[in-house]
């Protein structure tokens, strides 16, 4: 077995194991650490900017990708979007989003490690996965002129070839061959990525599971008070 099996036949699937089993057991047994650990509360410097920014970018990212990976071709097809003017939304919206989140990832970053009361209540596994996800998305926006120069000789195949990849991965017929047209960059990408679900359960990166959408349609607070009424 090489190195390439291994990375893109069997790491995925080490990766999104641990990511589901790892998950559902600590929010079984350890629910009390399942939270965002806000600092706001700490310090608001910058907060709002790089907050939004970082979140809003690494949410669109994920849906583009999901977007662009995980459904059907034919479903772009159908929708009259070609190969070309596919890969180049991918192109443009990864430039935009992908520059906004590393923005808000930077800022964050720099926080947590210039402010000493932020710094005091961090833990290692909060820079670290921060530092892990920068990494991934530097390593994604690398990818982009490799993308362009594709596009500009419209050959959409290497997009098509991780589509592919990700489907026989999702179908559990995993087929390494299919990224043999992919660039090295591509493939550093996809296994910092990969490694992010693997870290996932282990990190604050869990409060995305469990979204409280309620809130946003919860009823006012009731609040009595002791004194009486004249």
């Amino acid at each position: 077995m090489n190195i390439k099996t291994i990375l893109f036949g069997v790491y995925p699937y080490i990766a999104l194991t641990v990511f589901f089993i790892g998950s559902w057991v600590r929010f079984d047994h350890a629910q009390y650490t399942w939270k965002t650990d806000s600092s706001q509360l700490l310090s608001k410097r910058n907060m709002v900017l790089a907050s939004n920014c970082f979140h809003v970018g690494i949410l669109m990212i994920f849906l583009g990708h999901f977007a662009g990976l995980v459904l059907p071709h034919g479903l772009w097809l159908g929708l009259g979007i070609s190969d070309m003017q596919h890969q180049w939304i991918a192109i443009g919206a990864g430039t935009v989003f992908g520059l906004m989140c590393l923005l808000g990832g930077v800022l964050l970053w720099a926080r947590r490690m210039t402010n000493p009361r932020i710094r005091a209540t961090s833990r290692f596994m909060d820079i670290f996965i921060l530092a892990w996800l920068l990494l991934t998305l530097s390593l994604g926006l690398l990818t982009i002129p490799v993308s362009i120069g594709h596009a500009s000789h419209g050959d959409p195949e290497v997009m098509l070839a991780l589509s592919n990849w990700v489907k026989s991965i999702l179908t559990l017929q995993p087929d390494p061959a299919l990224l043999d047209p992919v660039s090295p960059i591509f493939r550093a990408h996809m296994v910092f990525g990969l490694t992010v679900f693997l870290l996932f359960p282990f990190t604050r990166l869990v409060h995305v599971l469990t979204v409280p959408v309620g809130y946003l349609g919860r009823a006012y607070q009731l609040v009595r008070t002791k004194r009486r009424m004249a």
